[in-house]
Parts: structure tokens; sequence; C-alpha cells
């Protein structure tokens, strides 16, 4: 699938309806092109109830400004509140991602390499979360050019998958 964001800032993304489940591992094989700046690359897990910020939120591979850098974000309680990671690398190329959430942790994995960990039970979501593929916009008033990203598979593992 590609997500394309053009030159007037319509762009797109996905939910899945699949894997809605609290603990468990996800995974998306991605990469973008040298995208436009204002176009960023998000990997990320949802709550399902839907009451954001509160019930939080995993971005396990969301791109900035740069494509040669890639962040965990792990967003948690209704203040917002995140710890985070940033990695040097190149999102033009593809990459495997994969977060892995159980009950006493959740780790990040960029090519089957740790790269994120927190094993802080506060911070973990409180409900049930499902895949978000999206390639968001962040205007700043400059000349936008056509951006996209690629996602060749996501999966889905249970908590007791042996895929961990």
């Amino acid at each position: 699938a590609r997500v394309t964001g053009n030159s007037s800032g319509t762009t797109g993304g996905m939910a899945a309806k699949f894997g809605r489940q609290k603990y468990g591992r996800w995974e998306v094989r991605v990469r973008t092109n040298l995208r436009d700046p204002e176009y960023h690359s998000v990997l990320l897990l949802w709550p399902d109830s839907k009451n954001w910020p509160c019930d939080g939120e995993v971005d396990y591979g969301e791109s900035g400004r740069s494509s040669k850098r890639v962040n965990f974000y792990l967003h948690y309680g209704c203040r917002n509140k995140q710890v985070s990671a940033t990695k040097s690398i190149d999102t033009t190329r593809w990459h495997n991602y994969a977060v892995d959430w159980q009950p006493d942790e959740i780790t990040g994995y960029i090519d089957g390499i740790e790269w994120f960990r927190s094993t802080n039970v506060a911070h973990q979501p409180p409900g049930s979360m499902h895949q978000t593929i999206q390639l968001d916009w962040f205007p700043d008033g400059t000349t936008l050019k056509k951006s996209w990203m690629e996602i060749d598979w996501v999966r889905v593992y249970d908590r007791y998958s042996p895929a961990r």
C-alpha cells in the first residue's frame, strides 16, 4: 500500500480493524521517499476507546522533519506525558518496525534490534489498542513536494505468540 501526500497538503492513513487487543506485538515493514519535511510517516497504536490522550498512544515509528531519523513516543496520562527515544536511520530504505507490549514492559524494535524499552507500568495504556498508519502533515508555510510512504506488510501477534 502507498499513502501519498500531495503538494496541497492532502494526505491519508489507515487503521486496522483487526488486532484490537491489550498486549501483543505489532510489526510493519515500511519505507518513505525523500519526503517533504512537512510530511511525517507514523506507525502507531491508537486506543480502541478513542479516549485520547488519557488512554495513551504508542508511536513506535514516527519520522519527524528528517528522513534520516525516527522517533518512539510512548504517550501516557490525561496530561499527555511522554517518554521517547530517537534513532538515526535512513527511512527511504525498507525497515521492519515492531512494538512488543507485555504486562510489564513496552519494547520497540527496528530490524529486530531493540531501541526502546519502558518497564514503568504507570506508562502502560489502560486498554486495548489497534494499529494505525498515517502520513501526517505539519504545515510550515513553505512549498510542499509530493511525499509518500509504502507499506509492504503488517503483522499482529497476540501476547502469547512465539514471535516474541
